[in-house]
């Protein structure tokens, strides 16, 4: 893939709000809600055509309903923005809108895999997808073998000892250490060998981060976070670069699995991007002044912030990513009986797990969204119990970091 000269913020504001217009019949301003399970054929000849696929439109909402066709419509123009495939042409392409995160990661894995093969990823990622990969997964008879990703050299000895390896899925960056993998260089190992690279772009967006320049398959979203931005509606999407798969394979696992998403939720979706790179600047630039006023306090032991020039991933991040973004995570001296004081004494922030919501929000990522791992597999991860999860929100930094300092001085 190649890219457009470097983007305008103005562009992509514009590309939020009208990449998607209303297809019906009224012209309505705003996407309305298509809350119906079904559509009318105007003939016994069309429904038979549209369930041939010979001729377009609804059918059931399970299978496509307008407003989702929106949202998918406009997460596929963002990811795809000033992107250009190795034909010189605006990069197409195809997205499917399912009804969380976890249910976009079923539909790319049980479209793409089968029993006997092996999916590479990363040993740190959000306990969701670990256990996902661990649990359901081998269940189906689908391996899953967790590496440092960041290890090239273990990356390419990998893919020459198990034949078996179909995918590599990568989290970058990582929940909740902030880590990020070489996409590019995991892509060009990974091209030989004819296996297929999705990433969990869930906390960078389309804004701060697009994985298709780098040459993946498949990029994938929880949109329930930053993508909603309000904490309104759960959602996932799935989205593809090879049209025909996408159209085919893809879409029929997505209709067996039952994973769509709902036209309202949708609805809520649409109208929180229209403010994504809005949100995204001031994400991003308070959690840049959360991380270095953390970083810089006595209490706090380490700050895991990739932009801080201390994170090991400093220079990467810097090279795939527009900024660093909005969640970060950080430990105190005090360890985990610090840790329960401080978030016991917040006042502003929120005591609550998810993220990417218009208000700051503070996990314990041990007892919360990683607690379906195991000890030892957290701690291999890197997540120990005193680590303390941050999504930093566009309050007034000030206050921010007011609460954070009347909490941690308590």
């Amino acid at each position: 893939m190649t890219r457009d000269q470097p983007q305008r913020f103005e562009d992509i504001c514009s590309a939020a709000i009208h990449s998607i217009h209303d297809e019906g019949s009224l012209h309505s301003h705003a996407i309305p809600i298509y809350a119906t399970s079904t559509f009318v054929f105007d003939s016994a000849e069309q429904g038979m055509n549209r369930f041939a696929a010979t001729e377009p439109g609804y059918i059931y909402s399970r299978f496509a309903n307008p407003t989702t066709t929106a949202a998918e419509k406009l997460i596929a123009a963002l990811e795809a923005f000033g992107l250009k495939d190795e034909q010189g042409t605006a990069l197409q392409l195809k997205a499917l809108l399912h009804a969380s995160g976890q249910g976009a990661l079923s539909t790319l894995c049980f479209s793409l895999l089968k029993s006997g093969d092996m999916v590479l990823t990363n040993t740190a990622l959000y306990g969701g997808t670990h256990e996902f990969f661990a649990y359901l997964l081998n269940r189906s008879g689908i391996q899953t073998l967790f590496i440092d990703l960041s290890d090239l050299n273990a990356v390419e000895q990998a893919l020459h000892q198990y034949p078996q390896i179909r995918l590599i899925h990568i989290e970058s960056p990582t929940n909740p250490l902030m880590g990020c993998t070489d996409m590019e260089a995991i892509c060009k190992l990974a091209a030989p060998y004819g296996i297929k690279v999705s990433v969990d772009n869930t906390f960078a967006t389309p804004y701060l981060q697009q994985p298709f320049a780098l040459g993946v398959d498949f990029v994938y979203h929880s949109t329930t976070k930053f993508l909603n931005g309000h904490g309104t509606a759960i959602g996932g999407v799935l989205v593809g670069k090879d049209i025909e798969f996408m159209r085919t394979t893809a879409t029929k696992t997505f209709k067996l699995l039952g994973a769509n998403a709902n036209a309202f939720d949708a609805f809520l979706l649409i109208n929180g991007i229209k403010t994504l790179p809005l949100r995204m600047q001031q994400h991003s630039a308070n959690a840049q002044h959360v991380a270095e006023w953390l970083n810089a306090h006595p209490a706090v032991a380490n700050v895991n912030y990739n932009g801080l020039k201390t994170h090991p991933d400093y220079a990467l991040s810097a090279r795939q990513m527009r900024h660093p973004g909005a969640v970060l995570s950080f430990e105190l001296k005090g360890g985990i009986e610090a840790g329960k004081h401080f978030i016991n004494r917040l006042r502003m922030c929120t005591r609550a797990v998810s993220l990417g919501t218009v208000d700051t929000l503070i996990s314990h990522p041990a007892s919360m969204s990683h607690a379906i791992m195991k000890p030892e597999e957290r701690l291999k991860a890197g997540i120990t119990d005193g680590l303390i999860r941050m999504s930093v929100g566009i309050e007034a930094v000030e206050d921010i970091l007011a609460d954070l300092e009347q909490a941690l001085s308590g």
